[in-house]
C-alpha cells in the first residue's frame, strides 16, 4: 500500500547562525490526520526547525511545501494565513483579556466598523463547545487554570483554520488528568484532518498518542519512524547517538564503603517538577543525575538548591533538616549550584572577572561585612591561577571570555564561599575540549580533598567517568540507582528505556 502524500513537507532545511551550523539539510514530513513527535535533546534543532516552519525564521537554504505548493512563510502571520499555527509551552495569549477575545485576536467579528461583542462571544462559545470546554468566555483569560488557557490557545489555532498544528511542550504544566483531557482533544483533533507536531520530553507521552516519529540530533536528521515499529531502546539510541548493544561499559568509580552521609532528599516532590524523590549524597561523594532531557535532572537541583519550593518530603544536610525558602538559605546552609543555563543564569557579562567571582561569597557574608579591593583581588588571582583561566588579568568582562573559561570563572565563584555540597548541572556543556578535560579533572579532584558534589550530566561517558552513584531520572522521578561497577553506559542506557 502506497504511502499518502504529505500535507506539509520541508527537505534539505539549512539553517545557520554566526558560529553555529543550526540545521543541516534537515527533512520533516507531517500527515493529515497524524500526530507527529519531534525529538532530540537540548541543541537538536527541534525550536529552529518550528521557528523556519512558522516563519519566525527563514531558512537559507531547502524548501516547503504545504499540499504540493512551495511556500515561503516571511512571517508567523504569514504562516498563521496560510494554516500553521503554534501553542508554545508559554501560552502566549493576552492574560489581561477576555477568552473570547484572545480567541479571535486579529480577526474579531464586526458590525458597522466596530467589534460585534456579543457575536464574537457567541462564536467563542461555540468554537470550545467542539473542545468540551464550557466556560464564561467573557472572562479575563488569568481568571482560568494552565491547562484551560493551553485549550484556549488550541482552539484558538483550530478557529484559524488551521492545517497544522504545533505543539512545543504542552503538556510541561500539566497534571495527569489534564494531560489525559489534552489527548481526547488530539483525537479529536486528528479525525478532523489536522497534522500535529508534538514536541516533548516525556516519552511515554510519545507512545501513547504519536503515529509517527522525527529525531534530530546536533541539528542532523538521525531518522523517521513509525511510532508503532520503533523500540523504547531504539529511540533512546537515536536520540543520544549511541550503540546500546556495542558499548563495552567500561566501569564509574571504585566501589567503596559508603561514606558519611552529607546530604539527603527524602520522597521529595515540588510541584509540576519532581515526583517523591529519594536520594543521597555522602562526604567525598560524587553522585551522578542522569536522564533524558525533561526528566527531572535540572528538577532535582533547583529543588536541592532552594528555587523550585517542596510540596512534599524532606532535604537532610549534615544532620540538620533544611528548611529553604530560596536560593538565599540555600547558600547560607553551604550549598551551591552552577546552573544548566551560564549565560542567562549564571555569568554578569558586563561585570569583570573579579566580580563575578566574589558574587556568591558577598551574598553569603551579607553587604554589611564588605570583602576589601585587595581582598578580592588575591582571591580572583589565585583562581584564575589555579583553573588556568586564560585572561590577561581579574579586570577583564567575563562576557568576554570563552564558554570554558566562563564555566571555570562560576565554578570559582561557589567554591570561593567553600561549600559542603556543590551541585553541578550540565558542568561541560557547549566548551571546548580542552576545557572539558580539565572540568572533569576538578571534578574528581574535588571529591579527592572532600567535597560532596551532586552533577547532572546528558553526557552518559561523564558519568560513567567520575560518579560513585549515579541516580536515573524518568519522567520526573527516580526509576533506578546504579553504583560502583554497576555504572556503565550501557546499563544507564537501558534505566532510562525501560518502561
Amino acid at each position: 500500500m502506497s504511502e499518502p502524500t504529505p500535507l506539509l513537507a520541508l527537505t534539505g532545511i539549512e539553517k545557520a547562525f554566526p558560529g553555529v551550523k543550526a540545521l543541516q539539510g534537515v527533512n520533516l514530513r507531517l500527515f493529515a490526520g497524524e500526530v507527529h513527535a519531534l525529538l532530540g535533546e537540548n541543541g537538536a534543532g527541534k525550536s529552529t526547525l518550528v521557528k523556519v516552519m512558522t516563519g519566525a525564521y527563514q531558512k537559507d537554504a531547502g524548501h516547503i511545501r504545504l499540499g504540493g505548493t512551495e511556500i515561503t512563510p516571511a512571517s508567523t502571520k504569514d504562516a498563521q494565513d496560510l494554516g500553521i499555527a503554534t501553542v508554545y509551552q508559554e501560552v502566549n495569549l493576552l492574560p489581561n483579556l477576555s477568552v473570547a477575545h484572545n480567541l479571535f485576536l486579529g480577526r474579531e467579528p464586526k458590525r458597522f466598523g466596530l467589534v460585534h461583542w456579543r457575536k464574537m462571544a457567541a462564536d467563542a462559545r461555540a468554537l470550545l463547545a467542539q473542545f468540551k470546554l464550557d466556560i464564561d468566555v467573557t472572562a479575563p483569560l488569568n481568571h482560568y487554570s494552565v491547562a484551560v488557557q493551553q485549550l484556549i490557545a488550541i482552539a484558538r489555532g483550530v478557529g484559524m483554520d488551521a492545517k497544522v498544528l504545533v505543539l512545543d511542550e504542552p503538556t510541561a504544566s500539566l497534571d495527569a488528568g489534564e494531560v489525559a483531557m489534552l489527548f481526547s482533544i488530539l483525537e479529536k483533533l486528528k479525525k478532523d484532518g489536522i497534522a500535529i507536531v508534538f514536541i516533548t520530553h516525556f516519552l511515554d507521552q510519545v507512545y501513547a498518542v504519536s503515529d509517527r516519529i522525527t529525531v534530530l540530533r546536533s541539528g542532523a536528521l538521525v531518522g523517521e519512524y513509525l511510532t508503532r515499529d520503533l523500540p523504547r531502546t531504539k529511540l533512546i539510541e537515536a536520540m543520544l547517538g549511541a550503540e546500546l548493544q556495542s558499548m563495552t561499559g567500561h566501569q564509574g568509580a571504585a566501589a567503596a564503603d559508603m561514606p558519611e552521609l552529607l546530604f539527603e532528599m527524602r520522597e521529595v516532590s515540588a510541584a509540576r517538577s519532581i515526583d517523591g524523590v529519594t536520594l543521597s549524597v555522602g562526604r567525598g561523594e560524587a553522585v551522578g543525575l542522569a536522564g533524558l532531557l525533561g526528566s527531572g535532572r535540572t528538577e532535582v537541583c533547583r529543588a536541592a538548591f532552594g528555587i523550585d519550593a517542596l510540596s512534599r518530603g524532606e532535604m537532610v544536610l549534615a544532620g540538620e533538616r533544611l528548611k529553604l525558602t530560596g536560593a538565599r538559605d540555600a547558600i547560607r546552609a553551604g550549598i551551591a549550584l552552577c546552573p544548566e543555563d551560564r549565560k542567562a543564569d549564571g555569568i554578569i557579562g558586563p561585570l569583570s572577572i573579579r566580580e563575578n567571582i566574589i558574587l556568591a561569597l558577598q551574598a553569603r557574608l551579607g553587604w554589611w561585612r564588605y570583602i576589601s579591593p585587595a581582598k578580592q583581588q588575591a582571591l580572583a588571582e589565585d583562581f584564575i591561577k589555579k583553573f588556568k583561566v586564560a585572561t590577561p588579568n581579574a579586570a577583564k568582562a567575563i562576557g568576554e571570555l570563552s564558554g570554558g573559561n566562563q564555566q571555570k570563572v562560576i565554578l570559582a565563584r561557589w567554591l570561593a564561599t567553600d561549600p559542603q555540597l556543590l551541585i553541578l548541572d550540565e558542568p561541560t556543556r557547549g566548551i571546548d575540549i580542552g576545557a572539558h578535560a580539565e572540568i572533569l579533572k576538578l571534578i574528581k579532584t574535588l571529591c579527592k580533598d572532600g567535597m560532596s558534589l551532586l552533577v547532572a550530566s546528558s553526557e552518559l561517558e561523564e558519568l560513567v567517568a567520575f560518579a560513585n552513584r549515579v541516580v536515573v531520572m524518568r519522567d520526573r522521578k527516580k526509576v533506578a540507582e546504579l553504583k560502583g561497577e554497576e555504572i556503565s553506559e550501557q546499563r544507564i542506557m537501558h534505566a532510562i528505556a525501560e518502561a
